[in-house]
């Protein structure tokens, strides 16, 4: 069989960007599904909803009990799990869809602390409370890497020897949807290049070395979560589990609600567990996947992974990961809607789960799911409906209000932080806070129960100092 030119083409790119060939490899496997426009829904006829789970509460009850008999009752529970396991947050995001042009880790949640500044925190109070060097590794994109290192710099104490802080994601050839050749953009070169999505993980850890590095060292476990998502923190108990599980992988899922309907979702199918993805969900079927009285569980991208068992599924593959295909369509510049036409290769890191024999879910309350995909979310975690406690934890004060801030002005960062000025409103009194219109909040604004804003001006609209906003607008 010929390979087709638009393949040899970005193959040849790719190897003069010095991508290495297992990355190669895995890129050509998805790119002749693409060719030959093979479908790969997951049809709900042959899938059960996914029943058999543990649920957090029930490890961390065992885990206070297994201290309590012990006699320790120090919280060293999982100490010697945790002492062999290794984290890793896939931090390659560029925050584009808030309008950003850098990492989005390096926006401020809280106090002036960024993203990285808080998972630096959290590992560094975990090594001290715990006695364990507990690695942190960042998996950055070549347009985060940068950026990312020099935030780090200022701790000195973070990277354990022999280990890397950073790797840096593949890239591969953006495609152009009329041929599927590698698209020429000469305004900006660097956009004709994309990250193959997290997936791409596991080809990392394994061109990179740090899998045999983390091995030889003794680590046998390892985290995996998004830098987004500061709910991941380093858990003693779920690390001890895990250990004890004897499972090869384990899904961090969450129950979902009605605001969860759509994204990926953990299924059975012929005894084991698959990751469906909405992009993997035929439009007959939606309506039983929106069913989440049937199929109750959603994934929250945080995995838990036997380094052996990896390794050996790598070896058996020679590194080409048999996952179903993403793709992504886009334009070459994102924020150009009349620029070319292109797909990008993505796949997802949470599919895994169904190469793993005796892969396991385990389910999670909210607090250790608080990814921040819009300013929605961000000025959630900004507001005193969090607590940033001394191990740098988000403390929930109370039940999270539902947030909707109007697309047409609070949608990009920066104007997203010209309509906080003085900082969050106070939320935690709060059902739900909409807004509609062009407001700016001042100092010491507290939202009451259903708050609702709307404003049909074109011109900034004030919510003034002290201001209460109800149902009704802005209470007299």
């Amino acid at each position: 069989m010929n390979t087709p030119a638009g393949l040899l083409s970005a193959q040849k790119k790719m190897r003069a960007a010095g991508v290495p060939d297992v990355a190669i490899n895995v890129f050509t496997r998805f790119y002749g599904i693409v060719a030959e426009g093979k479908e790969s829904f997951i049809r709900e006829s042959e899938i059960d909803p996914l029943v058999d789970v543990v649920h957090l509460d029930s490890i961390s009850d065992e885990s206070a009990a297994d201290s309590s008999a012990s006699g320790s009752g120090d919280g060293r529970v999982g100490e010697s799990a945790l002492a062999r396991t290794a984290m890793l947050k896939l931090n390659g995001g560029l925050g584009t869809s808030m309008g950003m042009q850098s990492a989005k880790s390096l926006l401020p949640v809280r106090d002036g602390l960024s993203f990285l500044d808080i998972i630096a925190h959290q590992v560094r109070a975990a090594r001290a409370e715990h006695g364990v060097p507990l690695p942190i590794l960042f998996m950055n994109s070549f347009r985060t890497d940068r950026d990312t290192r020099d935030a780090l710099s200022k701790y000195e104490d973070l990277p354990v020897s022999g280990l890397p802080l950073t790797v840096v994601q593949n890239q591969e050839p953006k495609l152009r949807v009329s041929d599927l050749h590698p698209v020429e953009y000469p305004e900006n070169p660097e956009l004709e290049w994309c990250p193959p999505g997290h997936g791409d993980v596991y080809t990392v850890l394994q061109t990179s070395g740090v899998l045999d590095s983390l091995e030889s060292a003794g680590y046998e476990f390892l985290n995996i979560s998004n830098a987004d998502n500061l709910g991941a923190y380093p858990s003693a108990d779920i690390a001890e589990w895990f250990a004890q599980s004897g499972a090869p992988f384990v899904a961090e899922t969450v129950q979902r609600t009605p605001a969860d309907r759509k994204g990926g979702h953990v299924v059975v199918r012929d005894g084991q567990l698959i990751l469906r993805e909405t992009a993997q969900t035929h439009a007959d079927d939606e309506d039983a996947a929106a069913d989440i009285s049937k199929h109750k569980y959603f994934n929250a991208n945080t995995l838990w992974i036997r380094i052996s068992a990896l390794k050996e599924l790598l070896v058996k593959h020679e590194g080409v990961l048999p996952l179903p295909l993403i793709q992504n369509h886009k334009t070459v510049n994102p924020s150009d809607p009349d620029s070319t036409a292109v797909v990008q290769l993505e796949f997802a890191m949470g599919a895994a789960i169904e190469l793993f024999e005796g892969a396991q879910a385990l389910v999670i309350d909210r607090t250790r799911f608080l990814p921040v995909k819009t300013t929605n979310d961000l000025l959630l975690l900004r507001s005193d409906v969090y607590e940033l406690s001394d191990d740098y934890r988000l403390v929930p004060q109370g039940a999270e209000p539902l947030i909707t801030l109007d697309t047409d002005y609070f949608k990009l960062i920066g104007d997203f932080e010209e309509r906080f000025p003085a900082g969050a409103p106070l939320l935690s009194q709060a059902s739900s806070l909409t807004v509609d219109g062009p407001w700016v909040f001042g100092h010491d604004v507290r939202v009451v129960g259903d708050g609702r804003l709307s404003a049909e001006s074109g011109s900034d609209v004030p919510v003034p100092d002290g201001a209460t906003v109800t149902e009704t607008g802005i209470a007299d």
